[in-house]
């Protein structure tokens, strides 16, 4: 049987656990999309986006309300190997809607990246800019994160300890009294 320190800490890792869960889900509801947050990693967007600015992307089943001038999140077309942040600079209607983008500090649209793109690519609508907030993402990539979890779980156990240790001073006795808590 675990001791009741133990038992008490594991508690508090499974609470911190559910809590960011239970977070990160209601984010993925409020904004409809699996990942509402991406990290800018090029200029490309410069000056209105910069590398490092976090996004907060909304709902991709918006893509048949996306006009020219929206700033769009979308995998690159056809091979999806990278996750692209570019504005709406055409949009073409035939028997499928397809959205031409360009970076603004690009001088043109880059055919395979920033064109074609369809619903299939598209990811949603940048609906709000955190600037500069990535940099964290940049200092805790791989084994760093792992430290930080580390660390904070074991803060949490010592904690818990530490404060199980201190209310057992003063604790009733077998007989009932209670035993002096100071010298």
């Amino acid at each position: 049987m675990l001791s009741p320190k133990v038992s008490h800490a594991i508690k508090d890792v499974a609470i911190v656990i559910v809590g960011v869960l239970a977070v990160w889900m209601g984010l993925r509801v409020a904004f409809a999309t699996d990942n509402p947050f991406y990290v800018v990693s090029s200029g490309s967007m410069e000056p209105v986006l910069n590398v490092y600015d976090v996004l907060i992307v909304k709902d991709g089943s918006t893509f048949e309300k996306v006009d020219r001038g929206d700033i769009i999140v979308f995998n690159r077309p056809e091979v999806h190997d990278r996750v692209i942040v570019h504005r709406v600079v055409d949009i073409k209607e035939s028997s499928e809607r397809i959205l031409t983008t360009k970076g603004d500090a690009n001088p043109a649209s880059i055919p395979g990246t920033d064109f074609p793109i369809t619903k299939d690519d598209y990811i949603g609508e940048v609906v709000y800019v955190i600037p500069k907030i990535g940099y964290v993402t940049r200092l805790i990539n791989p084994p760093i994160n792992y430290i930080i979890i580390a660390i904070i779980l074991a803060i949490l156990f010592f904690n818990r300890a530490s404060h199980s240790k201190k209310s057992g001073a003063g604790a009733p006795a077998s007989d009932g009294s209670t035993s002096p808590s100071g010298p």
